[in-house]
């Protein structure tokens, strides 16, 4: 990382924050993931029926 003498805060290129993959090596890591992105569908439903 480069630091900004003028900031004093560091700077990181933009080669290096490019996004991550997501790596779900185990089984339950996957089960987990599904749910949560079930979970986040079901409640934006339940939230849009609600109101």
């Amino acid at each position: 990382m480069a630091k900004d003498d003028d900031t004093e805060q560091f700077t990181y290129p933009g080669e290096k924050a490019r996004q991550g993959e997501i790596i779900l090596r185990t089984r339950a890591r996957r089960l987990i993931f599904i749910a949560g992105l079930v979970g986040f569908v079901v409640l934006a439903i339940v939230l849009q029926i609600a109101l």
